[in-house]
């Protein structure tokens, strides 16, 4: 059973927490000018830049701009730029680890599940011998619904997808302990490609219908046409009553805590006994309820549609989850369709590229101690240490100097500041695998226990006190996040690499990378959803109204800039959500704020060296567009427009710049230049 988005109290991309508040320390044992830096001289990649483009009207062009002339996306890619070269080199890396474990045959439990899992991926021979056999027995146990009460326990799988979707997470009112959340699932497109008109929209549509029929005749449905219509019919009423995805982020309209008793009612169609005995959560009486309208009415569309159809709905799902672990056919046509058809990618990565995926994705933190053994100096611990610190005293400075907020509202906000609990590299004790199984050439079946043994770590840890050194990212992952139910910020060991992170490179250009996006991770504890969260973790308004107003009225602001961009070319129907992707708007811009303010405090009130022309102010603003770097097909961008809570590359290694005037003193940016934004209405929230 797939979970719930539960985007407003779930992770948000990059966190980190910290020590006690001190000042800024000094960056003096980090070079200052050209010194081995693995970017250009210095850390910026001069020769991708575009010098003849004026700053002020395109500076991301500026920056990148014989980067985006000159670079093609790989045909295995949607979408290419700084995170996607960082992602590869990771990639090649585990794929080392991987290669030199299987030729050593470790007799270490952990290490072998590794080595045999990557093995049956790799054994294309072996899977295309079994055929559908593995999931034969999936196919006939729905084959042999014939009442309600089967339909219930289809529902319960958590292998199945349904409109009802399951998660374990901490309570929000209580984050010692741990809760089942129940949100909108089911949909096998983002919502907004069922609904949206226009021919663009016809044609993926009448796709999706083509991909149905084709998985249904490649289980051997005879009259696949007809049934995939059912299917396709049965998703749209599904689609029609889902939340969009900007209001699934609202915090407070996805919290309706309620008793089993409470959660019947609101759903009788649903068998809640038999559906929650069927994943394991028989004795749970209390529940949270995230799209409650969504979840109304998808249930009820378990009755209003024939079991036949649901039926087939279950076949067509389950084998379409699948079908990276079965023959080729099946892989091939999932491609087709959510690759090709709804990303614009011209080709299936590489064999080797998707196994490492796989394991990271279900033994992931096996093989990241490796990694981190090989990949992850000490030094580079200690040095995001100070960086962070300087972050978190940065954005202090700047919370004691807000003049939209009340002493009342600042008070509780330093509080939840001197909380903020970050974790960089990896985890400070390991995930323990004993009890996965994995089976020497059999990879559904294994996949299969994995996605098992990982809903069975979160049913067992119901009655535990909430985990706080658990982990959401591998330390291979190119990424970081912030959780709001924990007030942590986690930085996994791979993305702090060049652009982002350079021991060798300027301080400039470090604080401009992966300091903005320390910053950024900071300020989601603070942003249009974190806000609603205390020190603790907790779902409270810790705002006084006057403050409440002000802040509001600020986001408003923001949210207009960004609304404003309409990156697909002679499409202005396709615009950035200003309301999906305000939390990481937020993000973006606060985190550039604060990242300045530390870098000035990290010179000591000394004047920065002038570093091939570019003084230290440009260095910093470089930086932030040089980690932005990024091209998309066609399709990806407009999937990422319609479904993603991030604004597009282009938007975001520029827009926050518009906002904070030492960017229009360092580039001597003005009036009448395309970028121009006038003092008043240059947004600064934190």
């Amino acid at each position: 059973m797939s979970p719930p988005l539960l985007q407003s109290v779930t992770v948000i991309a990059l966190l980190i927490g910290y020590p006690a508040m001190s000042a800024v320390a000094s960056q003096a044992d980090t070079p200052s000018s050209t010194s081995g830096a693995t970017l250009g001289d210095f850390g910026i990649d001069t020769a991708l830049m575009d010098r003849t483009v004026v700053p002020g009207e395109d500076f991301y062009k500026y920056v990148n701009g014989k980067w985006l002339a000159t670079t093609k996306i790989p045909a295995d890619r949607s979408r290419y730029g700084s995170f996607i070269v960082l992602r590869d080199q990771s990639e090649v890396d585990q794929r080392v680890l991987l290669e030199d474990l299987t030729h050593s045959n470790p007799t270490e439990p952990t290490l072998r599940k590794i080595t045999d899992l990557y093995a049956a991926w790799m054994d294309e021979a072996g899977i295309e011998k079994r055929g559908l056999t593995p999931l034969q027995s999936d196919l006939n146990r729905i084959a042999a619904a014939t009442e309600k009460s089967d339909l219930m326990k289809l529902v319960g799988d958590i292998n199945m997808s349904s409109p009802i979707g399951l998660g374990i997470m901490p309570d929000p009112a209580d984050t010692t302990r741990y809760a089942v959340f129940i949100g909108q699932a089911g949909l096998g497109m983002g919502r907004d490609y069922y609904i949206n008109e226009g021919p663009e929209y016809d044609a993926y549509r009448e796709a999706y219908q083509d991909y149905i029929r084709t998985v249904l005749e490649l289980t051997g449905d005879k009259n696949a046409k007809k049934n995939a219509e059912s299917v396709f019919e049965l998703e749209m009423n599904l689609a029609q009553v889902h939340w969009s995805p900007a209001q699934t982020r609202d915090v407070q309209a996805t919290y309706n805590p309620m008793d089993r008793k409470a959660l019947q009612e609101l759903t009788p169609t649903i068998n809640w006994p038999i559906v929650l005995e069927a994943t394991g959560l028989g004795d749970v009486q209390n529940f949270i309820v995230a799209e409650k309208s969504a979840i109304v009415e998808g249930a009820a569309l378990l009755e209003s549609f024939p079991l036949d159809t649901w039926k087939k709905y279950f076949v067509f799902h389950r084998t379409s989850d699948s079908a990276n672990l079965l023959p080729k056919t099946f892989d091939d046509a999932h491609f087709e369709f959510y690759g090709k058809t709804m990303r614009g990618t011209e080709q299936q990565r590489d064999r080797w590229k998707r196994g490492v995926a796989l394991v990271d994705r279900n033994i992931g933190e096996g093989l990241g101690k490796a990694y981190t053994a090989k990949h992850f100096p000490p030094d580079y611990k200690e040095k995001m240490d100070v960086l962070v610190n300087n972050l978190l005293t940065a954005f202090k400075i700047r919370l004691d100097e807000l003049d939209w907020m009340d002493d009342e509202t600042r008070g509780q906000a330093l509080k939840k500041l001197a909380t903020f609990d970050p974790r960089i590299g990896y985890p400070s004790k390991w995930r323990d695998y004993s009890s996965l199984i994995i089976v020497p050439g059999k990879l559904f079946e294994s996949i299969q226990n994995a996605h098992q043994f990982e809903w069975n770590r979160k049913v067992s840890r119901l009655n535990e006190p909430v985990d706080r050194e658990d982990w959401y990212m591998t330390p291979p992952t190119v990424n970081a996040y912030y959780d709001p139910l924990m007030n942590q910020i986690t930085f996994p060991a791979a993305i702090l690499q060049p652009p982002f992170f350079d021991a060798k490179a300027d301080p400039a250009v470090n604080y401009g990378g992966i300091g903005a996006v320390i910053g950024h991770e900071i300020g989601h504890g603070f942003d249009d959803q974190g806000r609603e969260f205390d020190e603790n973790g907790k779902i409270r308004n810790w705002w006084t109204p006057a403050t409440e107003k002000q802040f509001e009225a600020l986001t408003q602001e923001l949210g207009n800039q960004y609304s404003a961009y309409c990156p697909i070319a002679g499409d202005d129907k396709i615009c950035v959500n200003g309301d999906l992707t305000m939390g990481e708007n937020i993000g973006d811009l606060g985190g550039l704020q604060m990242a300045y303010t530390a870098y000035k405090l990290s010179l000591n009130g000394k004047e920065a060296p002038v570093i091939d022309g570019f003084t230290g102010d440009q260095r910093f603003f470089m930086s932030w567009a040089q980690v932005w770097r990024g091209l998309s097909r066609e399709d990806a961008l407009r999937n990422l427009l319609l479904t993603n809570p991030h604004a597009p590359e282009m938007v975001r290694g520029q827009n926050p710049q518009r906002n904070i005037d030492a960017w229009y003193d360092a580039f001597n940016v003005k009036e009448g230049d395309n970028m121009y934004l006038p003092p008043d209405q240059r947004v600064q929230i934190w």
